[in-house]
């Protein structure tokens, strides 16, 4: 096989996994809501950042105000680096630690796209 040959391939297996991330390559049909909870009005998302994000579907209240709390333990890949383009977010988050992001109530409906940096792990929550 040829080195251009070799070329094309990747690139059609890297874009293929970008789309896949991008269009929401997790089932909208299920999700997790057992780590979502309310505290002083308002809702708390919890998700963990190593390797991906877990859980890559949440299931939220709309119309709550909610903060997102991400958090790492000796993450040192990309999911440190994330993007939430939907409210212009994009920070490295710590190696170790709890970020919290504030996330203005959202229209039943919405779904909130969290991405890390090179697009390959992915996460939602979806708002009903």
């Amino acid at each position: 096989m040829s080195t251009s040959t070799s070329i094309i391939i990747s690139s059609v297996i890297i874009a293929a996994a970008v789309l896949f991330v991008n269009l929401g390559g997790v089932s909208q049909s299920s999700g997790n809501n057992e780590n979502v909870s309310i505290l002083d009005g308002k809702q708390i998302v919890e998700i963990t950042a190593r390797g991906g994000y877990s859980p890559q579907l949440s299931l939220a209240r709309a119309n709550t105000p909610t903060i997102l709390r991400v958090k790492t333990v000796g993450a040192v890949d990309c999911s440190r680096a994330l993007s939430i383009p939907a409210i212009g977010y994009r920070q490295n988050l710590p190696l170790s630690g709890v970020s919290e992001i504030e996330i203005p109530p959202q229209k039943a409906g919405g779904i909130l796209r969290g991405v890390c940096a090179m697009g390959m792990y992915s996460f939602a929550v979806n708002f009903e």
